[in-house]
């Protein structure tokens, strides 16, 4: 298994520089923007505005840039985007054959 580290939550490309990212810093493959939601630690899906930090201020566009002062990059093991929603495919696979389409 991997050992965590800070990754492009688009492209999985590590990001080797030491801090956080800037708000125009971009991933070197992918040119995603790196200081967004999506590659914060704060980020829930599961929590109020998908944020866990109470005081941070509610960002719309959670895979765009932004000046939140609360951003902590999050240290992962990176996961294809492909291999994350197993059950959610699973269940959308079911629907549509439910439905017949």
């Amino acid at each position: 298994m991997s050992k965590p580290a800070r990754h492009c939550h688009h492209c999985g490309h590590e990001y080797s520089l030491p801090g956080n990212p800037g708000r125009s810093e971009s991933c070197e493959r992918c040119s995603s923007d790196l200081k967004v939601c999506l590659n914060c630690n704060h980020h829930d899906v599961k929590a109020a505005e998908q944020c866990r930090e109470r005081r941070a201020d509610l960002v719309q566009e959670k895979h765009a840039a932004n000046f939140c002062e609360y951003f902590e990059f999050v240290r992962r093991v990176w996961v294809p985007p492909s291999q994350q929603n197993h059950r959610e495919q699973g269940a959308r696979d079911a629907l549509r054959k439910l439905l017949g389409d």
